[in-house]
């Protein structure tokens, strides 16, 4: 499957639920981790259906090329923010980590995400399933998950008054990320 690239327009529009798990949303899922394993440059590490042009609420995620796929059907995630105060003075760290999309090559910038989440989904099973994730796991979640509601991660770099960076390899191969001026 081809991977949309913005300014796309499914990729800002909020993705539709879907309603029954046939042979079709099967498929698609199965397309898309063909797709994700395959996108290597940079590698992937979740997959939203609107980023292959389907305007629907279905992601998978795969962290590192030796998990296995997690597929996460019409989900809602509940941001869970640390509210416990730090017990020494020393300030806490934030989870802030580089972001990066496929459907926006090259691009990259720095988001804080909160630290964990509660989400409910269906599996491509049809289960409900309920529970909470911590960490890259929940980071990767949540830039997902505004996929479906068709919001793509500069936008949060941008409302969190971060920056925004383009990268390219230079003479060694080795990347380079040249700050994007707005």
């Amino acid at each position: 499957m081809k991977i949309v690239q913005a300014p796309e327009q499914v990729l800002s529009q909020q993705a539709k639920p879907i309603n029954k798990i046939d042979k079709s949303i099967l498929d698609l899922i199965e397309e898309m981790k063909k797709t994700l394993v395959g996108a290597t440059d940079p590698e992937g590490v979740g997959l939203a259906a609107p980023q292959v042009g389907k305007s629907l609420q279905l992601f998978i995620v795969k962290p590192t090329p030796k998990d296995d796929f997690s597929i996460f059907i019409n989900p809602k995630v509940t941001l869970i923010h640390d509210t416990e105060k730090p017990t020494t003075s020393k300030k806490k760290k934030e989870d802030k980590r580089l972001e990066g999309c496929l459907s926006l090559k090259d691009i990259w910038g720095t988001v804080k995400r909160a630290p964990k989440v509660a989400i409910t989904w269906q599996d491509e099973h049809g289960v409900q399933n309920q529970k909470e994730f911590s960490g890259f796991f929940a980071t990767i979640l949540q830039h997902e998950f505004d996929h479906l509601q068709g919001i793509l991660f500069p936008k949060r770099v941008l409302e969190q008054s971060g920056k925004l960076y383009k990268s390219h390899k230079d003479e060694q191969g080795e990347e380079v990320f040249d700050p994007i001026e707005l």
